[in-house]
């Protein structure tokens, strides 16, 4: 029987790099803003569309903007705004736990979306972006003559 030397940091090695890899396969075009309130986003696919969904629960539809430039980078904003000023002097805070201010998130869109044909909706609190995708062109090939 073999003796195995017991590592406890060697899962979390493992699992650092495993993220380090993620992120840099799809990392690369992924900001997030320094705020106090950061919504948290989930991106799926299927055959025809990329989707974009973002929890932002207690933010109106008139403070939310969604853009996409010129190099095909995807970015929300909005702001959360407090219901109740802390300058109230009738109310007294116990605990505060909500995160409130403005936010910014920006993903990098892969080159097969359509971006003229973009639809956002937003309902109970989550906003959903549905973008189109498009066929890849097919590399070109170029016989060359051997001589």
């Amino acid at each position: 029987m073999a003796i195995i030397r017991f590592d406890p940091f060697r899962s979390f090695e493992t699992l650092a790099r495993r993220m380090s890899e993620m992120f840099e396969d799809f990392g690369k075009g992924i900001t997030v803003s320094a705020s106090d309130f950061s919504p948290r986003v989930d991106i799926t696919e299927d055959e025809k569309h990329l989707y974009v969904t973002v929890e932002i629960p207690g933010v109106s539809k008139e403070d939310v903007k969604v853009s996409i430039n010129d190099e095909n980078i995807l970015t929300i904003e909005g702001e959360k705004k407090r219901e109740v000023k802390t300058e109230d002097k009738s109310r007294n805070f116990i605990r505060i736990e909500r995160s409130f201010g403005s936010f910014q998130r920006s993903f990098m869109l892969p080159d097969n979306v359509k971006r003229d044909n973009v639809s956002a909706k937003f309902e109970n609190g989550v906003l959903t972006i549905t973008l189109e995708k498009v066929e890849p062109e097919p590399p070109k090939r170029i016989e060359i003559p051997i001589s």
